[in-house]
């Protein structure tokens, strides 16, 4: 297993919109990287201003119901006291559709993907991760996204989280296990949450055929490797669909943890219309 010398990055994956050619290397080797002073701080004041609005209009039941949810919550009897995620946000908050087409943005993806890559329906989510009693979401178990649908040939993908807010121990953070993403890691047959894996799912995928070292986690555990990746304000991370994280708990019931997330597909075009109802471990 490669190792990630921790001590050669003040800030672990950070690159800022004029080293994109060290951002997609970096990305490649570890399967992930931070783009850091690449959203104008005015333009992130709007995606926040925007995302907390559409989030009242959900509680309050005044927007449609496709913008609402209650996957991947714990306790989903919260949902009629709390909005966790509003759905297809970029169709509330046009300053969100304004950050996913900055240009070093899109040329880093297309960069890593080809310049094909492609959305799909499933849109993004605005997420209120908030540890308090009256949040439904605290923390996501050990997955690789592309493990929700593996029988799709929509990979490979990048995932992308525009930070709101800065992420710590306080408030809950990315766990990820760098270089994971070379692994062929096998389709999920065991979930917590009893997921299916449908037919036509490969036996395992990634970037290589090396096996994973170990098996993944089927919940919060601690992984052999596994570094945070701790994000300012602004922040955007990708990582890769092939790569293993998840993400932890808050230790502070007071803080709020909100970011927008969506992801990039480089597969097959012809299944970009398709639905890709993502199952991964139970949050909780």
């Amino acid at each position: 297993m490669q190792t990630l010398d921790l001590g050669a990055f003040t800030d672990l994956g950070v690159h800022t919109p004029e080293e994109l050619p060290a951002a997609a290397e970096f990305y490649r080797r570890w399967g992930f990287v931070v783009l850091r002073d690449l959203i104008p701080a005015p333009l992130l004041e709007t995606i926040e201003a925007e995302c907390v609005l559409a989030q009242r209009g959900v509680l309050s039941g005044a927007l449609a119901g496709r913008h609402g949810s209650t996957k991947y919550l714990d306790d989903a009897e919260k949902a009629e006291a709390f909005v966790n995620y509003v759905e297809h946000v970029e169709e509330l908050a046009p300053a969100v559709e304004t950050a996913l087409t900055l240009p070093a943005l899109r040329a880093l993806v297309g960069d890593l993907l080809g310049e094909g890559f492609w959305r799909n329906v499933n849109g993004v989510v605005y997420q209120d991760a908030r540890p308090g009693r009256e949040s439904g979401y605290s923390r996501i178990g050990w997955h690789a996204d592309w493990q929700a649908v593996p029988h799709l040939d929509i990979w490979p993908g990048t995932a992308f989280t525009i930070h709101v807010d800065g992420t710590s121990p306080a408030n809950g953070f990315l766990r990820v296990v760098p270089g994971s993403h070379l692994w062929a890691t096998p389709s999920p047959y065991e979930n917590v949450n009893g997921a299916v894996v449908p037919e036509g799912a490969p036996a395992a995928r990634g970037y290589t055929d090396t096996p994973a070292p170990f098996p993944m986690p089927l919940g919060f555990e601690k992984v052999r490797g596994e570094v945070p990746v701790y994000a300012e304000r602004g922040d955007v991370i990708l990582h890769d669909a092939f790569l293993w994280h998840s993400a932890a708990r808050a230790t502070d019931d007071g803080t709020i943890r909100r970011h927008v997330r969506g992801g990039w597909q480089g597969g097959d075009p012809a299944l970009q219309h398709t639905e890709t109802g993502f199952v991964k471990n139970a949050a909780r």
